[in-house]
This record gives structure tokens, sequence and C-alpha cells, in this order.
């Protein structure tokens, strides 16, 4: 080794402090890579602004016989044919028998009769202590008055099943006609959702039908409760600001000078003060977070996460755009309008959403603005709808956060995961000829609101692989799925004392769903991989998704209230606290 000398120590210490090549990347980069950050390489803007959907293949049509021009366009259709086959199996799976059990199941004492009380008189009315039974008798009887009654809810999700009550009837069918609806359509969206998140449509495909076969999104899409009409609405706004990410990256992308090698350059003045101009796709995901919002209350966490989130793209954009001061820019130029095309336009939803019970006389609260407590203070210049409107509220969330009355089903959300402690909203012990038993030791029918398992494991660790894909390789796709599960299941923690149920969760389903499906696919491979890699990828996925598939067919009967023997019943009851 040669002598150190005080030119080469000058040398070495010039290098050290010599500044970096163009397209370097910064340090705590470099740092990182010992932590598993890969190294990518330096590519045109454009390209790392809207990443380009992979080229398919079309070897898998070839196989099956198809020539060349007819299997490019076979794969081009399976963008839109392949979800929509998935959604197909997802709605027969739905609809088959829904109004089975005949019966009104849990919570159903409560949204099926306000809903079809919004239909009579706007508002929701009293119902007989006996209407359950009346319901479901032959014939049926709607034992509803126009009295008042105190309700907990925004009406949002009634008006939506009311839709099914009035085409249908007032009965089980009618009632979880539109609940049905919209969980078959939430598998579509998750599949374009991941198909444009993962930039795959067999992964998006995938994440739909992990959708598809979860016990917990089943349960609920066949049980008129309002926590997946909730979940609906925010997959919907995801989507909207997925679309309205990839628009106005391209503006920026589009803006873009291009240097003598064909290839875009970052540029100060694009990326710090371009302007990005009307985002319809934003607004109609305030819109939908609105709804959701005036469906249940828990709507408005995903209002704040995913306002937040959005703007953080808009700063992520213009950093790549070439933006000196992207958080300065984006302060100027897009949060003022971020928070009106969100904040303002869920505000107004929420507001639309009561436009019964303001237009009517006989809502709940609905003339207390002129009882002599509410003509008092120093706000009696506001309309009396609103502030009557405005009292209402309070006295929901004085509801909402005192509610700590005991159940035999409530369940802490540090158990929600692994499926501690799930909820039975109907059960039924039917004799040997009774109700379709046909055996000797007698029957159980239940409904019970549970994940698959297997699926609610996998994903477990699949929330770990997307929680080190965000924060050691910077994957926001990593970041924007564990942003959707925190905004829907971090809140219930602020809330352990109060009385919560295990199927609140369904709201961040979907979200576990994209998570298994982005993991599964670095399972298999990513592109590149080896023949042999890719193939022993596939092999494991393939084993892990036919599983998961297997045990929601085994636990398939305590979903539908399908009678099985009591011994068969037994066996399913995995732990102690699923009784």
């Amino acid at each position: 080794m040669g002598r150190v000398t005080s030119d080469t120590t000058a040398t070495d210490a010039a290098a050290q402090h010599a500044p970096e090549p163009p397209g370097a990347p910064p340090v705590w980069q470099r740092r990182l890579r010992r932590f598993g950050l890969p190294v990518r390489p330096q590519t045109d803007v454009r390209t790392r602004l809207v990443p380009a959907f992979p080229e398919p293949s079309g070897r898998l049509w070839a196989v099956f016989g198809a020539g060349a021009e007819a299997a490019a366009r076979l794969t081009r259709w399976s963008a839109w044919a392949g979800p929509l086959l998935v959604a197909l199996f997802a709605g027969v799976l739905r609809f088959w028998n829904l109004g089975s059990p005949r019966k009104v199941i849990f919570d159903e004492t409560y949204y099926p009769k306000d809903a079809w009380s919004l239909l009579q008189y706007g508002y929701e009315g009293t119902w007989a202590k006996n209407a359950n039974d009346a319901l479901v008798g032959h014939p049926p009887e709607l034992l509803l008055s126009p009295e008042h009654s105190y309700v907990v809810h925004p009406p949002m999700g009634k008006w939506l099943i009311a839709l099914g009550e009035g085409v249908f009837g007032m009965n089980p069918f009618g009632w979880r006609f539109m609940v049905a609806l919209l969980g078959t359509l939430s598998v579509l969206l998750i599949c374009r959702i991941g198909r444009r998140l993962l930039r795959s449509t067999a992964l998006g495909c995938l994440a739909g039908a992990l959708l598809a076969v979860d016990g917990l999104h089943f349960v609920m899409s066949r049980t008129a409760l309002l926590d997946l009409i909730v979940m609906f609405w925010v997959v919907a706004a995801f989507g909207c600001l997925l679309v309205d990410r990839d628009r106005t990256r391209a503006r920026l992308a589009a803006a873009l000078p291009v240097g003598p090698d064909g290839l875009a350059r970052p540029d100060e003045s694009v990326g710090d003060r371009l302007r990005l101009g009307w985002r319809p796709w934003r607004i109609a995901a305030g819109l939908c977070l609105g709804l959701s919002a005036a469906t249940k209350w828990n709507g408005l966490y995903y209002l704040a996460a995913f306002a937040l989130m959005a703007v953080l793209w808009d700063v992520a954009a213009r950093r790549t755009a070439g933006a000196r001061r992207p958080f300065r820019s984006a302060l100027r130029r897009d949060v003022l309008p971020a928070f009106g095309a969100t904040v303002v336009v869920a505000v107004a939803t929420y507001l639309a959403s009561w436009s019964g019970w303001i237009a009517t006389k006989g809502g709940y609260y609905r003339d207390w603005a002129t009882t002599p407590e509410g003509r008092t203070g120093a706000w009696v210049w506001v309309p009396d709808w609103l502030r009557s409107l405005w009292h209402y509220q309070t006295e929901v969330y004085s509801f909402h956060t005192g509610l700590t009355t005991p159940h035999t089903y409530q369940s802490n959300p540090w158990s929600w995961l692994v499926l501690g402690r799930p909820v039975s909203y109907f059960y039924e012990d039917p004799k040997a000829g009774q109700d379709g038993c046909t055996v000797a030791e007698g029957c159980a029918r239940e409904v019970l609101a549970l994940g698959t398992p297997l699926l609610w494991w996998a994903a477990c660790f699949a929330l770990l692989y997307v929680l080190y894909r965000w924060l050691f390789q910077r994957d926001w796709r990593a970041g924007a799925i564990l942003c959707a599960v925190a905004a829907g299941y971090l809140p219930w923690f602020l809330y352990q004392e109060r009385t919560i149920f295990l199927f609140y969760a369904v709201v961040f389903v979907p979200f576990l769903c994209l998570a298994l499906a982005m993991m599964i696919g670095a399972i298999i491979g990513p592109p590149g991989s080896t023949e042999r890699r890719r193939t022993i990828g596939a092999v494991g996925a393939g084993v892990l998704v036919l599983l998961i598939a297997w045990n929601f067919i085994y636990f398939y009967p305590l979903y539908t209230g399908m009678p099985i023997p009591k011994s068969a019943w037994h066996h399913r009851m995995w732990f102690d606290t699923w009784v």
C-alpha cells in the first residue's frame, strides 16, 4: 500500500467536499441503502411524474390459441373485463338468497325502519315495540307513527337503504338491496384502484377478489347497517384522488422543457409557479368524503387524512418537477383550492343530506331554536334551522363520546386485526326437521361478522411489508395504503372506554386487501426476475390465495345463516372468544 502524503490527504479532503454530480441521490437516501433502499436509476422526469402502465404480455391468450392481434386486443380489454368479472362473482355471492335470514338481525332493528320513515315523513318517526316481528309476519305490518324519535347517525346512509325499500318493499331483501349493491361495486372499485395504484391489472383484480371473499365485507354487504356504506364512499374518494394525482402530475410533466436528448428536465419555474387548474376529480373526492361523513361521523377522519395526503402528493409532484421550495409553492398555490375542493364540498354535502329534516317540521330537535332555551345566546341571528341542527349535532356528539354501556360482543381495537371478538348478528338452534335441519343432534344457524381468518392474519404481515416499503423504499403507494388503514383504525384507540365493535373495521378492509395484493406481487417477484424466481414466487402466492379462498368457503355457512350440525358449528369456533 502506498505511503499517505500531505498531497493525497488534501486530495481526499477535496473529494469529500466536492459538489454532488447532477442527479445524485441525497445523503439521507445513500444512508438508507444499508437498510434496503434500492439504487434507482435516474429516469426521465416525465416518467417519474407519471409512470407508464407496463405493456401487458399476450402470452396467456396465446396459450389458448389466440393469434397475436387477438391476444393484444384481449389483453387491452382485460383492463375492464377482469374487474367486471371479479365484481360479477362478488355480486352473485352477495345477492344469492339475500333475503335470508328472513328476520330483523342485529342493528337492522334501527336503520331499515328509520329509512322507511324517511320515505314517509322526511324524518325518523317512532315504531311500536313489536315492530320487528310485525315486519316479517304473515302478512307483514308497518307499525309506524309520525311522532319523532331520537337518532344518533346522519341520514345519508338511511336514504340509500330507503332506495331499495322503495323499489322492493319493506322486507329483508328490500332493505338489504342497496347495501349489497354498494358492496359489489366496492369490489369493482378496488379492482380498478389496485390496477392504477400498483400498475398491474392482475394485482388489481387480485385485490378485488380478496375483498370479494372476505367474510366481514361479505356479511356487511348482506346486512342493512351503515358501516359498509361509509366504506363505499371512502373507497370511491380514494379512487378519485388517485385519478386526480395522475392527471395533475401529467399536467406538470407536459409543461416541463425538453433537452437535446429528448428527455424532460426539471424546471424551477414550472415546479414552483405552475397553477394546476381545474381539478374535478378532487371535487368528486370531496363529495364522496362528505357522503361518508353524512352516513357516520367516522368518515370525518378520512376527510382529514385524505385532504392532507392529497396536499403532500402535490408537494412531492412539485419537488419532482423542479421546485426549489415545494412546500411553500404548495402552500401558496394548492392548499386553499384543496381545502375548498375537499372540506368545503364535504361540509356542503353533509348539510344537504339533512334536507328532509330541514324541509319538514316533525324531526327531533327541529324546532329547538324556537324554544326559550334556543332563543338565548349570541347566535340568535343565525337561521333557526341551522341553530337547531347544530344543537342536535352537539347532543349526538355527547351521546357517542359517553356511550359506555357494556355489550356482549364489544371489543377493544387492539384485538381487531387478529379477529379477537367477532359479532354474532343472528343465531338459532333448530331441532331435527325444523328450518332445513336434517341431523338428529340438532343444528345451528348463525350470521357471524367474522373476517376470513387467513386473509386477515396474512394482512397483518402485509401491513408490516407496506410499512417497510414506505419507510425504507419511499414507496408512495405503500404510504397511501397505510394512510387509509390508519384513518379507519387508529382513531378508535381514542375511545377504548366506549362501546365499540369489530365490524367497524369494515371501513378499512379494502385497504388491507390492497396491502396483501402488494405483498403477493413482491412474493411473485418484480419484472426482470429469473424464470425460476417467478415460478417459485407464483406457486407460493397461489397457495396463499387458494388457502384464503378455502377459508372463506369453510366459514360460508356462518356468514349466511345456513343450518349446519352443531358439531360442525363447534369445529368452526376456533377460539373461545368467537362463541
